[in-house]
């Protein structure tokens, strides 16, 4: 019971916080409009064009507020409509200051080629920051279809009424018999090793030669006699 009334109550708070940001935007979005529309007439633009400038620097400031929520998953892209926001936010407050502080008169010519440099600059910013979203979104068409592959290329679970039943086989008694078991072989231990001592090599022993004896001749015998 108490759970229903909390959500019912934070319900209640987030359509007046919605409602209110709603309407302080509104607001402010026209008081600065006009505020900008008379600036720019202040420097120099005709009454015809002034109108443009306020949707100028309020346009870029939605684009890059809108940006920066879109982007939330790339740092890089909502890192720059982060600054274009912050730029922009700067320039409409100088702008609305400004013209408080003219009290309309006209300005000075530098002040009025500043505030006419804003309309280019603008646009590059505006253009650049289009190019971005359209990348983003293009990566992000990208990596969609890529994961809708993987999980296509998948092989779906086998349940257990698709697989084929098997049928039972008849158990077939035996009747070859079973092979008498013969005791195995012993096997013969490996040999052991003998280790035998290094056999030191045998010294040659000189052998001298011995003397050729000379072969004694015969003594002559006495003839006749």
């Amino acid at each position: 019971m108490f759970g229903d009334d909390r959500s019912m109550r934070m319900r209640l708070a987030l359509v007046a916080a919605v409602l209110i940001i709603v309407g302080v935007g509104v607001a402010a979005f026209v008081l600065s409009y006009e505020t900008l529309r008379d600036l720019a007439e202040l420097a120099g633009i005709d009454r015809d064009d002034s109108w443009l400038f306020p949707v100028i620097v309020d346009g870029t400031i939605i684009q890059a507020t809108v940006s920066v929520m879109v982007l939330s998953n790339r740092p890089d892209e909502r890192r720059w409509f982060s600054w274009v926001l912050g730029v922009g936010a700067v320039v409409s407050v100088a702008g609305n200051s400004l013209h408080a502080f003219t009290d309309g008169q006209q300005l000075p010519n530098w002040v009025a080629a500043v505030i006419a440099a804003i309309a280019p600059i603008a646009l590059l910013v505006d253009t650049h920051g289009g190019v971005m979203l359209f990348r983003a979104a293009q990566r992000k068409r990208a990596e969609k279809p890529t994961t809708e592959t993987v999980s296509d290329t998948m092989p779906d679970p086998v349940s257990e009424t698709d697989t084929p039943a098997v049928p039972a086989v008849e158990s077939v008694p035996d009747l070859d018999p079973e092979p008498a078991q013969l005791p195995l072989p012993a096997v013969p231990a490996a040999p052991a090793v003998v280790r035998t001592a290094p056999v030191r090599p045998i010294r040659p022993v000189p052998v001298r030669p011995r003397p050729v004896q000379q072969p004694m001749l015969p003594l002559a015998m006495p003839v006749g006699g």
